[in-house]
């Protein structure tokens, strides 16, 4: 009885239950698109941070550079050129730094690993390579002649007097020609690649480095270098001397990578005569509830370092992403909420509204027995339904305002900074010095927007669709239970 009743009054009143389902399901959709694209944005920021960190880093233990002793010069190596007796000669010079803060001692990174709550820590050490490279051109001494009334008027030596003969020896000609190039190196460990900077890479050609290679003479360049330099595999560069093989071209899981090359970390120690350092040490928690506490734990136990998280290197992302998000975040769930109370409150009036029109139906009914909760039940029926019908149109508006954004797939862009003077961005660091972290800040990535949208998404619209329903279907009810047979009589003309 109450099923058919049920279908009989919504086919009467279609165009009523339509307006209420739609204004549901406005307010439905906007929450599913809000809440897909912050999902999107999240996403985007994750894979932001992935690219700094590495995949399944959850923090990195650096230390800023400490500042210059009173009197000392602070200078790094020079390069030194001389030209030489030949009329033209070509020198070449790479000056190695460490980046990213002051190099750590390779025992620390056990030391790390051995604090509670870490799954495991594995240390890099950053370089900056810059080469110099070109050619000396000698100039000739030549004696400058004067003859004729020229040769008068020519002023002569230091004295100033006329000269009539030979002038002084002049050098003319000579000069040099050099180009400057640099690139930032990374030290990784070959035994553990499943955590650092190596980890968000992925080889698109040749192979990446054995565990036996720990000190091999080869290397893993990024595919925008290689491609800037014609790089392969099987070809050969040298750092300071050092001939290395190119043994395999990386590319980055998501936006752009700021490492160059990529190197066995003992290479790297020898190259920037760092042995036993490391710049960086890459941390995994044991749980994501542990980071706090595990940063905690290692600011306390070890003295003088800086622990970075991804939430502090989050705070750091600037651009059209970090705009977005907040956008999203902030006034698109306001929006979405102020819509979906409105939403509810239209469906509360229309429903009561149409039970005020039902006066003489609602009359009848009690005059023929029905108690006031079967006519509660009735009305709390038809609103539920309503909202379903609302859900299902909402879910439907929502899916296709999700997809449209995942298939234009807007660009943002992200700006990654530090969060202070001393604090550390992505493998290097970022600390006063620069190198990979100093590149990081003042890189732009672009990443594609999209929109997932996931169950929980879906479930929280088939939720909001039963409480719209059961807000209007309390508030309709309410007042269908506080009709009277007499007021049936009333209404009749």
């Amino acid at each position: 009885m109450f099923g058919i009743y049920l279908k009989r009054e919504l086919s009467r009143r279609k165009k009523a239950a339509l307006v209420i389902a739609m204004g549901l399901a406005l307010g439905i959709a906007l929450v599913i698109t809000v809440d897909s694209v912050s999902a999107g944005m999240q996403q985007a920021q994750d894979k932001v941070l992935k690219s700094l960190y590495g995949l399944g880093t959850d923090m990195t233990v650096t230390k800023a550079r400490s500042a210059p002793k009173a009197g000392s010069s602070g200078q790094g190596p020079n390069f030194k050129f001389d030209a030489r007796s030949s009329s033209k000669t070509s020198q070449s010079s790479d000056r190695v730094m460490t980046q990213g803060g002051q190099a750590l001692k390779s025992s620390l990174v056990e030391k790390v690993t051995s604090q509670k709550g870490v799954d495991s820590a594995v240390g890099a050490l950053s370089l900056n390579v810059t080469k110099v490279d070109g050619s000396f051109t000698q100039g000739k001494a030549q004696s400058s002649t004067s003859s004729g009334s020229s040769g008068s008027q020519r002023q002569g030596g230091p004295g100033g007097g006329n000269d009539g003969g030979g002038g002084q020896p002049q050098v003319q000609g000579g000069g040099a020609d050099f180009n400057v190039n640099s690139y930032t190196v990374v030290g990784v460990d070959v035994t553990d690649q499943g955590l650092g900077p190596l980890a968000a890479m992925k080889i698109t050609s040749g192979r990446t480095f054995t565990s036996a290679q720990t000190n091999a003479k080869v290397a893993v360049v990024g595919k925008s270098y290689a491609k800037e330099k014609k790089y392969k595999v099987g070809s050969t560069f040298r750092i300071s001397g050092t001939k290395y093989t190119v043994i395999g071209i990386a590319t980055p899981d998501s936006s752009e990578s700021t490492t160059d090359v990529y190197l066995p970390l003992k290479q790297a120690q020898t190259l920037g005569d760092a042995k036993n350092k490391v710049t960086t040490i890459y941390v995994k928690a044991t749980g994501s509830q542990q980071i706090s506490a595990v940063k905690k734990e290692i600011q306390s136990n070890i003295s003088g370092t800086t622990v970075t998280t991804s939430s502090d290197l989050a705070s750091t992302v600037s651009g059209s992403l970090s705009t977005a998000s907040n956008l999203a975040a902030g006034v698109g769930k306001w929006l979405s909420i102020a819509v979906l109370a409105a939403a509810f409150l239209v469906a509360a009036l229309l429903t009561s509204s149409a039970v005020s029109r039902r006066v003489r139906e609602f009359g009848t009914l009690k005059a023929l027995g029905w108690p006031s909760r079967r006519v509660t039940r009735q009305v709390v029926g038809e609103s539920v339904v309503n909202g379903l019908i609302g859900g299902g149109l909402g879910i439907a508006l929502g899916l296709a305002a999700a997809y449209t954004v995942t298939a234009i797939s807007p660009k943002l862009t992200a700006q990654l900074g530090n969060s202070d003077g001393g604090g550390m961005a992505g493998p290097g660091g970022g600390g006063p010095g620069g190198g990979p972290g100093r590149q990081a800040s003042s890189n732009t990535l672009q990443i594609a927007l999209s929109a997932p949208v996931s169950v929980t998404t879906i479930a929280l619209a088939v939720g909001l669709a039963v409480t719209g329903g059961l807000i209007a279907g309390a508030m309709g009810g309410w007042r269908a239970s506080r009709m009277r047979p007499a007021d049936a009589l009333r209404s009749v003309s």
